[in-house]
């Protein structure tokens, strides 16, 4: 990290990090690292879940840093999608019809000793499975079951009817299970 990197500005940073510099990213991740947690353990109460929620909510805040649309807001930006992120793991810890990518790959919850080898084994596998899936399918079943994003926002951000994404939710969630070993059962909900 250069000195002049601390005295930048958010907007500066989001500038130079929507050009691929990633040591301007890694500035921003620094500086909002603390309030991003906070942010998770309010919603979520539970700290490793926290950590995950911050963890991918900085991945997605990267992937998508290019919507940003005022880099002097990225803070305000970056805690709406931890709030978001942290609200998708709360409401995927209630029952739900649907059954969740953690349920369907069996994650589980509480003090476990190989917990986090358990994930890191799961996330493989995820990935795997997550890139046989169409580009389409992929985004929708990421921002519904990851991001969660109803159908109607998913249908609005990627300019395609509410149906299309219901059917590409419900093909991408069989071809996950199939590939990950499990029945194809399926519910929808929002």
């Amino acid at each position: 990290m250069r000195p002049s990197d601390v005295a930048a500005t958010d907007a500066q940073l989001v500038v130079r990090a929507q050009a691929g510099d990633q040591a301007a990213f890694e500035v921003l991740v620094r500086r909002y690292l603390r309030s991003a947690y906070a942010v998770a353990l309010a919603e979520l109460a539970d700290g490793r879940d926290a950590e995950d929620a911050v963890q991918d909510s900085f991945i997605t805040a990267l992937e998508r840093l290019d919507d940003c649309r005022d880099p002097a807001a990225f803070g305000g930006w970056l805690r709406r999608i931890v709030r978001n992120r942290a609200r998708s793991v709360r409401r995927r810890e209630k029952v739900r019809d649907t059954d969740s990518l953690d349920s369907v790959l069996g994650a589980k919850t509480g003090n476990d000793p190989g917990r986090d080898f358990e994930r890191s084994q799961t996330r493989e596998r995820l990935q795997v499975a997550l890139a046989t899936l169409s580009e389409i399918q992929r985004r929708v079943v990421l921002m519904h079951d990851l991001e969660g994003y109803k159908h109607r926002e998913i249908a609005e951000d990627l300019e395609i009817p509410e149906g299309t994404v219901r059917s590409h939710l419900f093909l991408a969630r069989r071809a996950l299970r199939r590939l990950l070993g499990e029945t194809d059962t399926e519910h929808d909900d929002e």
